[in-house]
Parts: structure tokens; sequence; C-alpha cells
């Protein structure tokens, strides 16, 4: 399996606190049958992301591991006005593995009124934007539809792992699994911040999914899609086709 969300890297946001830990998320996640892990620690006001101080952390992170797993840099993206004209002019600078594609996250507190004028303009400028865990947004919980509107104007849906096993509540759950139903969730990913609380596990979302879902589609959420995303490759749907020619 792939996980292309999670803050392993110690002191760089919330996530892990200490090379102990990250080493220890690291087991858990090898574990748990992952073999490669994006690294993408926030990029907001509170937690400045440079590229170059996440390159030499994942490069002392494997040699600490010894190529046990394998690792891409990426971000978790917020839509700030000067991240978001930054992004344009740099995409690399964000994106997972320096492809099209961007982990976006959006405020439990507001979604912008231009939202869809930002997902048209990083669209327009090749960049894939993949909208993270809106099954926990307090917003979209209660009213999911805009998520399908996103998908079908070109944006890509992860839903969190530990949603679709229920540790967010019922309503983050029962919102994941509308999302998975609809068509309208393309990867699972871990979100993981710690060894504890919120652990890099895929595996029991990945069996859930294949008892109410299929095997296919858990497939493609865990491992077929996250490959796709750190290649810069078009994704794979639910039936098997492309999802969509990736830029």
């Amino acid at each position: 399996m792939i996980d292309i969300h999670s803050h392993i890297l110690p002191g760089l946001d919330d996530g892990s606190k200490s090379w102990d830990m990250t080493i220890e998320m690291c087991r858990i996640a090898i574990a748990d049958g992952i073999m490669h892990i994006v690294t993408t620690p926030h990029a907001n006001d509170e937690f400045i992301y440079q590229r170059d101080n996440v390159r030499e952390k994942v490069a002392e992170l494997d040699s600490r591991l010894s190529g046990e797993l394998a690792f891409s840099i990426g971000c978790d993206f917020h839509l700030s006005y000067d991240n978001v004209e930054d992004a344009l002019v740099n995409p690399q600078r964000y994106t997972i593995a320096g492809k099209q594609y961007l982990l976006v996250e959006l405020s439990d507190y507001a979604i912008p009124p231009q939202i869809k004028d930002i997902f048209f303009r990083l669209l327009t400028a090749g960049l894939v934007p993949i909208i993270t865990h809106p099954e926990r947004n307090r917003i979209l919980q209660r009213t999911p539809a805009p998520v399908l509107d996103w998908v079908q104007a070109g944006c890509l849906v992860q839903v969190t792992a530990s949603a679709v096993t229920g540790f967010w509540g019922e309503q983050a759950q029962a919102v994941a699994l509308w999302l998975i139903k609809n068509g309208a969730a393309h990867v699972l990913a871990t979100d993981a911040h710690d060894a504890v609380h919120r652990p890099p596990v895929l595996s029991a979302a990945r069996d859930l999914i294949a008892r109410q879902f299929g095997a296919e589609l858990a497939q493609a959420l865990v491992l077929d899609n996250p490959s796709a995303i750190v290649n810069g490759k078009p994704l794979v749907t639910r039936s098997g086709e492309l999802e969509r020619k990736a830029q």
C-alpha cells in the first residue's frame, strides 16, 4: 500500500515530535503493509513550508531506515491567497513528488465563495487538486454535495482511513462511506500524526471497503491510485477505466 498523506517528519508541524516517534510510526506502517509514504507537512501561516528542509529530513529518515520504506515529498497545502499564487508560479515546490497532484486542505470554518474559481485556476495551470479528508470538514459534513461538483470539475478526493473505520465519529464515517458509494473518493490515506492516536494504518479501512464495495475498489484506493499520483499518471476508477487524462 501507498500512503500519500502523512505528517511523519519530526519537528515540522503538529505531527511527529521526535525522531523516535517518527521511527515508531514507520515501524507501524511497515507492519501494516505500507511500502511507500508521501511526507506532507503543513504549508500554512502557522507552519512555514520549506521544500529543501523537508528533503533533508527525508534523506535522514531514509538513511535511518536503511531503505525499508520508500518516501516521496509533498505538502498539506492550505488555500491561502499567497499559497495559491506561489503554487501557480512554482508548482513543483508543493506538489507530490514534483508531479501534478496537489493535496489541498479546506478550512473547517469557511469554504471560500470563490472555491470553484480557485480550483479552476489550479486545474487550468495543469495542477490536480486532491481535496483532503472532506468527510472530517464540519461544513461538508452537513452538506457534502459540493464535493461531487468539485470532482465533476476535475478535482480528486482523499478520504481518511481512520474516518472509514469510525475513529472520527459517526458523521465523518457516514460521509466517508457516502463519498465512496458515490464515486467521489479516489484514494485512502492515513493523515498520520503520531504512533498512538493517529498512526499510519490503512489495512483496516481497506478491508472494510473490500467487504462493502469490493476488493477491486479497495486496491484502487490504497495502491493503484496512490501509485499513479506519486508517478504523475492517470488514475483508475472503480470500474477500471481511466479517471481522467493527467496533464
